[in-house]
């Protein structure tokens, strides 16, 4: 049965991921530390994980399989998911799976090597635009319909 993980913290996308997992009475589960509002939509369950580093990430890597949907802009949760079977997405709509992730974590490792190297060198992301809130929900609604044809 196809689980979609969310990872919570600081994701644009839950209401759209939620619109695609009740479309397919799909199980939701959002992640996080805590602060996320409940849904009156029974599909959507809350899960509050203790503080710390990476308790959420943990939290879905253990759990997160074959047929399952995860959604997440970490890259080394990504990665440990994708390794566990499971289907990947970004809040851009960007799928990663095993032909592209290794390089994701290589061009993050590099960001953080040159942030580190330049003090001053801060942001460089892109704002979150309505083009990407809709390759997100294409893209979800291909990788819900293929988690369950193979769950």
């Amino acid at each position: 049965m196809t689980v979609l993980y969310i990872d919570a913290d600081a994701c644009p996308v839950k209401e759209e991921a939620e619109r695609v997992a009740t479309r397919h009475r799909v199980r939701m589960l959002l992640v996080s530390n805590g602060g996320i509002r409940p849904s009156r939509n029974p599909l959507v369950e809350i899960v509050v994980v203790p503080e710390g580093p990476d308790a959420a990430d943990m939290w879905i890597a253990e759990r997160a399989g074959p047929g399952d949907v995860v959604v997440t802009q970490d890259i080394p949760l990504a990665a440990r998911c994708v390794e566990g079977g499971a289907r990947v997405l970004k809040p851009n709509g960007e799928a990663l799976d095993a032909r592209n992730v290794g390089q994701a974590l290589a061009v993050r490792d590099l960001m953080t090597d040159l942030r580190a190297a330049d003090p001053f060198r801060q942001g460089g992301g892109k704002a979150f635009s309505k083009a990407d809130r809709s390759r997100f929900l294409d893209a979800l609604e291909r990788e819900v319909r293929a988690g369950l044809r193979q769950g």
